[in-house]
């Protein structure tokens, strides 16, 4: 049994009406009825008569809709005792450069909006000192790229980016299909950052499968410093689409790489349950719902999600 459920079959008996109930929740009137025919198979019993003017409700009906007018206002007054009782502690949250260019600022005003007395604290780091600095108890959650190193760490894979060579639109040579594999661009010049970082890592893996070395000729560590030498036209890269998103008023051409196994998987990780806090529970909530709405918004470039909720 469902709240919705609940909330449909009130609201037709209070307007006598599945279409007018419907209209009221900003629903088709097939899905409402359909919810409600669920609802009286689960309890076995009709409860409401379809009549040519609308619906009238069963005996059974009617003392269902008592009770379930009462269920729905303790549920109204548990909502409101919640919010009355805000949360409020700390928490501390680190994310990658790329992922924190797409998520930093949504999941700010998120946690702002909804815990707006959590004192909010966000570590921009590479995926490997993010990972130390949540084993020596520095965070309580992040986002990194490898679940390896982790002492009894919770860890939800999340989403999966799709990796692009990206240069300035007018920069030579560059492949003129929209995608490519790592052998079509082993003679383009490069800058990525160095072994430390796990794109650098993940290249160089893919480039040992296929016996063949990527044109690495610059190593910056440094994700803007990175992109602005590429949006000046001076080299290449092999990045996510995230790379991108704080550089919406540059124009850069890409194609994505389509080698099996070349793309990068987010994991959203935290100390184990036992050892975490409300704040922290909750903003691991937020933390998912936010990046899970950015890729759904298409604000993700090149990244699937790995969860449904």
């Amino acid at each position: 049994m469902k709240i919705r459920q609940l909330r449909y079959f009130t609201r037709a008996v209070e307007r006598g009406s599945m279409g007018k109930a419907a209209q009221d929740f900003g629903v088709v009137t097939s899905a409402l009825s359909q919810q409600i025919s669920r609802l009286e198979s689960e309890l076995s019993t009709r409860l409401l008569q379809r009549t040519s003017t609308g619906v009238v409700p069963t005996d059974a009906g009617i003392a269902f809709f008592r009770q379930a007018q009462l269920a729905l206002r303790h549920i109204e007054e548990a909502g409101r005792a919640a919010q009355q009782a805000r949360l409020s502690g700390h928490v501390s949250v680190g994310m990658a450069p790329t992922t924190a260019s797409v998520m930093a600022l949504p999941l700010i005003r998120a946690m702002r909006e909804r815990y707006p007395d959590v004192r909010f604290h966000l570590v921009e780091a590479l995926s490997g000192h993010l990972a130390t600095m949540l084993n020596a108890r520095q965070l309580d959650l992040a986002i990194v790229f490898s679940g390896e190193s982790g002492r009894r760490w919770t860890i939800e894979p999340l989403l999966e980016e799709q990796l692009f060579i990206i240069a300035a639109t007018d920069f030579q040579p560059f492949p003129e299909q929209s995608t490519v594999t790592l052998r079509d661009i082993c003679h383009i010049p490069l800058a990525m950052p160095t072994d430390m970082h796990g794109l650098r890592a993940l290249l160089a893996q893919a480039g040992r499968q296929l016996d063949i070395s990527p044109n690495v000729s610059l190593e910056i560590d440094s994700l803007a410093i990175l992109m602005e030498t590429v949006s000046a036209g001076l080299i290449a890269t092999v990045q996510p689409g995230a790379a991108l998103a704080r550089l919406r008023h540059k124009s850069f051409k890409m194609a994505q790489l389509t080698d099996p196994g070349l793309t990068r998987r987010n994991l959203l990780v935290s100390l184990s349950d036992e050892e975490m806090s409300p704040t922290a529970l909750a903003a691991r909530v937020v933390m998912r719902t936010v990046a899970l709405e950015q890729v759904r918004a298409g604000s993700w470039l090149g990244a699937t999600t790995l969860v449904s909720t």
